[in-house]
């Protein structure tokens, strides 16, 4: 009897329910066991908010007797003169709105598919839907099964260990054949640790690897895949519905030649204004050091008022999100939230992606950052954030940042305007 479900068994269990038939009956003639057809009705149904022809979603108890008008004043772009109740957005602003859950979605079976009024109803739905559910599965089955799963506690026990012998002159397997009961995992693992710039040591302190040729394909390693729990771009939109308020800080890196210095962008995306710091290594504790290095010259207050929630992408240097929110004081003191966007979904964070076209302007694809400085860095910016934008009135990033928190705040961040006369978006500005 397997807890597998293919895609034949979820079309055949999303048609028993919409039959109405028992767990126990539909687990009979899908040989499996009432509880697996619970537990996969429970844990892939989807919460749908619709309504029914004429009548769009609206979970309010008074939604039959309601006669509101104009409940969102002169603003609302429906020309008639219907019932707000009508509205699809009566919900969000009518003062009167009370809630109404339909309790059914919590009881066997747990979905919505055989409700006999399902057609006269407007409230929040629980529908299982076999395509979904199946994608859905394999999404979580896949997930589970890739990437690397190793605390950040872990990380630093065998840092401890392994660095300080390396940087004597032993080899890995030498390290491995002496301390192999405190390692506590193979050789391999401590290489693969070494790839991904887990360690304070990189391959060129391995006298032998440093000279063989990379293969051409390695796989990806994510570290601790608990530290974006809690954090998804789902979880971002919660948090923004509670504080809509908020100021979005957006993150990502800018690389250059394979290998070499690479950039960490904060855009501020309510201003355009864009912060760039020059990094030897695409590492997460080059950037958890640029942001304490920031709050040491911010302070307390000014960083969390600056910096009061960051959205960025799922790169491995972003892996430590606590640090980033905490700092280095043993995680004591919350100084800001990291959420992180979808796989695959650059979009969610498109304002730092749509800035960066003027980074390229002055450093295109495939150039090598090796000759630059965190001086050029700055210039760069400088120039960038003095640039115009007709989405702020004509105004420049570095104005608009200024109007909201002041000028002497630019001024601890070492940015400066450039006179528009002035302003260069080209290669010819780093040229020595």
């Amino acid at each position: 009897m397997s807890k597998f479900f293919t895609y034949q068994d979820r079309l055949c269990l999303q048609k028993h329910l919409k039959d109405s038939l028992s767990f126990k009956e539909i687990a009979r003639r899908l040989d499996k066991n009432p509880t697996t057809i619970s537990r996969e009705v429970r844990k892939y149904s989807s919460c749908i908010a619709t309504g029914y022809p004429g009548f769009p979603f609206n979970s309010c108890k008074n939604r039959f007797d309601c006669r509101e008008k104009k409940v969102c004043g002169n603003q609302c772009t429906r020309k008639s003169n219907t019932y707000c109740k009508l509205c699809q957005s009566c919900n969000s602003n009518c003062t009167d709105f009370l809630e109404e859950i339909c309790m059914a979605r919590f009881h066997v079976p747990y979905a919505c598919n055989g409700c006999e009024i399902i057609g006269k109803c407007s409230l929040l739905k629980n529908i299982y839907d076999a395509e979904h559910a199946h994608i859905h599965a394999h999404e979580t089955i896949s997930s589970s099964r890739s990437g690397l799963c190793v605390s950040q506690a872990e990380v630093r026990r065998l840092n401890q260990i392994i660095t300080p012998l390396v940087k004597q002159g032993q080899s890995v397997n030498q390290i491995y054949m002496n301390h192999q009961d405190e390692l506590m995992c193979s050789e391999k693992t401590i290489y693969n640790y070494i790839d991904l710039c887990l360690f304070d040591i990189r391959n060129i302190d391995l006298p032998r690897k440093v000279k063989f040729r990379e293969r051409y394909k390695k796989p990806e390693f994510k570290v601790d895949k608990g530290c974006r729990i809690g954090r998804s771009y789902k979880d971002f939109c919660v948090f923004l519905e509670k504080t809509p308020d908020t100021n979005i800080v957006q993150m990502d890196s800018v690389i250059g030649e394979k290998g070499g210095k690479c950039l960490l962008t904060i855009h501020f995306v309510e201003c355009s204004f864009m912060l760039a710091f020059l990094r030897d290594a695409n590492t997460s504790k080059s950037v958890t050091d640029i942001y304490d290095k920031l709050y040491q010259t911010l302070g307390h207050e000014l960083f969390k008022k600056l910096f009061p929630v960051i959205l960025t992408d799922n790169g491995s240097e972003f892996s430590n999100p606590a640090a980033i929110e905490c700092g280095s004081d043993r995680y004591t003191v919350l100084k800001t939230r990291v959420f992180y966007c979808d796989t695959g979904s650059p979009y969610q964070k498109g304002a730092i992606e749509v800035n960066h076209e003027l980074i390229r302007r002055i450093l295109p694809k495939g150039t090598s950052f090796h000759n630059l400085t965190q001086a050029d860095i700055s210039l760069m910016m400088n120039h960038i954030n003095s640039y115009k934008r007709k989405k702020l009135n004509n105004r420049s990033p570095y104005e608009t940042f200024s109007f909201y928190h002041g000028e002497e705040v630019l001024e601890k961040l070492g940015c400066n305007p450039v006179a528009a006369g002035d302003i260069m978006l080209k290669p010819a500005l780093l040229k020595k």
